[in-house]
């Protein structure tokens, strides 16, 4: 059975620039990690809500690329 270990978070800045930070699963522990600027951090719990936060705050990116509204 293939277990999935890594997610990401991807958000644009208002320069169209897209920034990403993965999540990445060991066990009961996870680790998220910028591949903008490198900046990790462990979290047990809500790591995509910590990965929002960094990009919203660090990175000022806070357009989702999933949100259907976005288009209009």
């Amino acid at each position: 059975m293939l277990e999935i270990n890594t997610s990401k978070v991807s958000r644009w800045d208002h320069h169209g620039r897209e920034h990403v930070v993965r999540v990445q699963r060991k066990g009961a522990q996870r680790t998220i990690r910028c591949d903008t600027c490198g900046w990790r951090k462990n979290a047990q719990f809500l790591p995509w809500l910590k990965a929002e936060e960094h990009l919203a705050e660090e990175r000022q990116a806070t357009v989702d690329p999933t949100d259907a509204q976005s288009d209009r």
